[in-house]
């Protein structure tokens, strides 16, 4: 879908449940509904939103479109170096399975069946957000060596793997490299920090040539039947990057984010103890939450 195509699927109400699927859901993220075709895996994007670890009662309308459609952007221009979950000849493929359901199919995925690596691959270009806090607490990154003296939204000597856990529900929590390589082996880390450091690259670059800097992103991988490496989940969206205007960058203070960091951002204002349930946003934070997911959407989409 070309960006006029995507801004006129966007619906008026956000997508927050799907009803009469005809289909044997296989699970249920903050975000995404998974149904099991047999091989294959239906993966659906709806409009809620989560801060904190913790679902909004209200969503933003057409956001699950958005970060879609940003994935399979990338996964098309990520194919040199990564392999990706989708199908063979997958928009024809997906049109079919939801033949009877044409408004899922802007905002949904069909992916093989793959074994999933149980840590998230972070790669940090820039010191921000938890990187950040760390810093200020311990002069390291994640028990990795950066420089003293440095500020908030500094640039790295050079871009850091920095691994998570995947946990299905609550935080992540950081490992530290050696720690990650006892969870993939020697090999299989060795091959995802280099096809990590390499989709950081690339995702940057593309950044850079429509004027925003690309601080930080997660992948997540997957193996195939062979052992093979494959990319899958999102891939360089403002839900799972921080993507920053280059020309309203500053070091020494938190930056503009063509991402949810707003909401956060409006929740710290709150009287929340960041448990559920959440409260509901008003309505300008959910307009300004989706102008920052379709800006970073038009931007990248030009290259």
């Amino acid at each position: 879908m070309n960006i006029n195509e995507i801004k006129q699927s966007i619906p008026n109400e956000a997508l927050l449940t799907i009803d009469n699927l005809p289909l044997s859901k296989a699970g249920s993220g903050k975000v995404r509904e998974i149904y099991d075709l047999g091989d294959r895996l239906l993966i659906i994007a709806t409009d809620r939103i989560s801060a904190f670890d913790v679902i909004m009662p209200n969503g933003v309308p057409g956001k699950g479109i958005l970060l879609t459609q940003l994935s399979l952007f990338w996964f098309e221009r990520t194919r040199t170096i990564a392999d990706n979950h989708l199908v063979p000849d997958h928009d024809e493929a997906l049109k079919s399975v939801l033949a009877d359901h044409p408004q899922l199919v802007p905002r949904s995925m069909l992916v093989r069946k793959l074994e999933p690596l149980t840590i998230e691959a972070v790669v940090r270009g820039y010191l921000s957000g938890s990187g950040w806090k760390d810093y200020t607490a311990t002069g390291r990154l994640f028990g990795q060596d950066v420089p003293s003296g440095l500020v908030e939204s500094d640039g790295l000597p050079e871009p850091m793997f920095t691994p998570t856990t995947k946990a299905s529900e609550g935080h992540d929590i950081p490992l530290s490299l050696k720690e990650t390589e006892d969870i993939l082996g020697p090999e299989t880390y060795r091959r995802v920090v280099a096809m990590s450091m390499d989709l950081f690259a690339l995702g940057g670059k593309l950044a850079d040539a429509v004027g925003l800097i690309l601080a930080d992103t997660k992948f997540e991988f997957g193996l195939g039947d062979e052992g093979e490496i494959v990319l899958i989940d999102e891939v360089l969206t403002p839900d799972s990057s921080r993507y920053w205007p280059k020309n309203d960058y500053s070091p020494g203070r938190g930056q503009h984010a063509f991402d949810k960091q707003f909401v956060r951002d409006y929740l710290e204002t709150l009287d929340w103890d960041k448990t559920p349930p959440a409260p509901t946003l008003p309505d300008d934070v959910v307009k300004q939450s989706f102008d920052r997911y379709l800006g970073a959407l038009e931007r990248l989409m030009e290259v």
